[in-house]
């Protein structure tokens, strides 16, 4: 088992409050690391149906033996169960007792986030970092110098092999082909789960719309034309789009708020979290088929937000990740916000990294009137260099 970043955070967590609950898409890894972490306590899926019914049917009964500490897996199948471990927390706050895990963001789920307030800390768990799938320290993106140049000198799998296999644990931990598993997890998980949690009657719709959203990573959102498209109303794209987000499955990158004197673009952009199932929503059949596909920037550009994200979660941090747009189309990928400063980041899929690559991270630093300000630029190819005081980062090196 490859170590997870997160790992020192969750127990850290665990040694200050009586509720943890770790969130994450499923397939991350979040039973295995928690069974790592706490191998004392008793482990109680809610997976399963008879256990889940014992939960429902009777959930003092079920917590009485428990009561000293437990795991409970996928807790989002019982939330009810969530008030009644409200009760025995407030009544014997010992820090560290139940570590809960789920496969949706349960803040957003308003009786279970009124049942964990005050009581829980949440940690957010995604799938393998490249860090961490390389066995070494997490990059931070706050470094406006950039990832040693040392970690783009390990080699391994190519740019278009990583992108098209994604990162969930159990595709590299047991050798998988990828193909056949991320069209497994589609269909049981996204197409499956996800769409019951929104009761969709007709597949064949709900497929449609995973296909347009996912051609539509690192796009600003159009909520109106996606679903236009679809076939469905407004209010409905919203809904499942919003699903996708608490699923773990999308991220909505909003922009950032600070006005620079111009009238800025207030949607979002989307971006799918893990590349290997965007390009399985986008029947993208082999990395040589993604070296030559018309959205390969887009997919290189969602693998690097979901880099930034994990660079943060898996450390227990929000992630402090924008986008810029201005009316007039200038814009800058990603803006991480480091509080006295903000380090722009740009993406881009190409190996060969030409001056105008660094065109936006120069408007940039003349809209800020700093001509030496910290500026990224993360491309597909190998090398790591300075260009008039910018930095280009290999994608390796995250």
């Amino acid at each position: 088992m490859l170590s997870r970043t997160l790992q020192p955070y969750l127990l850290e967590a665990a040694r200050a409050m009586p509720i943890v609950t770790l969130t994450g898409p499923r397939q991350s890894g979040k039973t295995t690391l928690v069974r790592a972490a706490f191998p004392e306590l008793p482990y109680v899926s809610l997976e399963a149906p008879d256990t889940r019914e014992r939960a429902l049917a009777d959930p003092r009964g079920f917590l009485r033996p428990l009561l000293d500490g437990a795991v409970l897996d996928e807790v989002q199948r019982a939330p009810d169960l969530l008030s009644y471990l409200q009760e025995i927390v407030d009544g014997d706050p010992r820090p560290g007792r139940f570590v809960l895990t789920g496969s949706q963001n349960l803040l957003r789920l308003d009786r279970v986030s009124q049942s964990l307030a005050g009581r829980a800390r949440i940690l957010n768990l995604y799938p393998f970092s490249l860090s961490e799938l390389a066995d070494r320290e997490p990059w931070d993106p706050e470094d406006a110098n950039g990832p040693d140049p040392d970690r783009a000198a390990e080699k391994g799998r190519s740019l278009h092999e990583m992108l098209h296999s994604g990162l969930h644990p159990r595709i590299h931990d047991c050798g998988l082909d990828a193909v056949p598993w991320l069209s497994d997890y589609r269909a049981t998980y996204v197409e499956r789960d996800v769409r019951q949690i929104v009761n969709v009657q007709d597949l064949d719709t709900f497929r449609r719309f995973l296909g347009l959203a996912a051609g539509r990573s690192g796009q600003l959102l159009n909520a109106s034309s996606i679903a236009n498209d679809v076939g469905v109303d407004h209010t409905t794209l919203r809904r499942w789009l919003s699903i996708l987000e608490t699923s773990f499955i999308v991220h909505l990158l909003r922009p950032h708020h600070r006005n620079f004197g111009k009238r800025l673009t207030k949607s979002p952009k989307i971006y799918f979290l893990d590349p290997g199932l965007l390009c399985s929503l986008l029947e993208i059949r082999s990395p040589d088929d993604l070296r030559v596909h018309p959205l390969r920037g887009g997919i290189f550009e969602s693998f690097v937000l979901a880099e930034l994200v994990k660079a943060y979660a898996h450390r227990g941090a929000r992630p402090p990740v924008y986008f810029w747009r201005d009316s007039a189309g200038h814009e800058v990928d990603f803006l991480v916000d480091a509080g006295r400063r903000l380090v722009p980041i740009e993406a881009k899929s190409g190996e060969t990294v030409p001056g105008t690559f660094f065109d936006g991270l120069i408007w940039w630093r003349k809209l800020v009137g700093d001509a030496d300000a910290p500026a990224l630029l993360v491309h597909g190819g190998d090398e790591m260099f300075e260009y008039r005081g910018m930095r280009a980062v290999s994608w390796r090196g995250l």
